[in-house]
């Protein structure tokens, strides 16, 4: 079984924030391979379903970004499943917009997401899918820029990193993370 799980904040205020990028990849992964999400828990939704044979569970969690470690804990409790069974997808300032890049562990960096996963798991060994926003302009502050949305201009990027998103996801689903870390981390965004 392979859980992705895409991080955000839920709710409408939240929905096209460049901060909601992660649910932004699971709900195009589950429009692509017709899981729907069906299932609405306390601390998450879920799409279940399967993709080439194998059990998959797309994720958003609903207990907002700055708590996601418990819905995440929560996936590992419902489904008895370890933290590397578990892919997190997030947004990350210190990537270009258009790119992406997987890792098998590693820090929370400055994501507040990903840094409340690791606290509550314990554990750094959990892969993660970053996808690319880029640094807010210059005098513009870190937060205000996350929380707001893609310019009209940036979102032909956008789809094309949600997509590649997808397909890296698709060449963990199809063969494993180390071949999708080979083929997809060197792909530079289109300007």
């Amino acid at each position: 079984m392979q859980i992705v799980v895409g991080l955000g904040n839920p709710g409408d205020r939240h929905r096209d924030s460049r901060h909601n990028l992660g649910f932004r990849c699971v709900d195009f992964m589950s429009r692509r391979w017709e899981i729907p999400f069906s299932e609405r828990r306390a601390k998450a939704v879920l799409a279940i379903g399967r993709r080439h044979g194998r059990d998959v569970v797309l994720v958003k969690p609903r207990t907002f970004m700055n708590n996601s470690g418990e819905g995440i804990s929560y996936l590992i409790d419902r489904f008895g499943v370890k933290p590397s069974d578990i892919l997190i997808i997030y947004d990350d300032l210190e990537l270009a917009l258009g790119r992406i890049r997987l890792r098998t562990q590693g820090t929370g960096g400055t994501h507040n997401g990903m840094r409340s996963i690791i606290s509550v798991l314990q554990t750094q060994e959990i892969p993660r899918l970053r996808v690319g926003i880029g640094h807010p302009p210059l005098g513009q502050e870190t937060i205000p820029f996350v929380l707001g949305r893609f310019s009209e201009d940036e979102s032909g990027s956008v789809s094309r990193s949600v997509s590649l998103a997808a397909e890296a996801v698709e060449c963990i689903l199809d063969e494993n993370i180390d071949t999708a870390m080979n083929r997809f981390n060197s792909i530079q965004p289109e300007c």
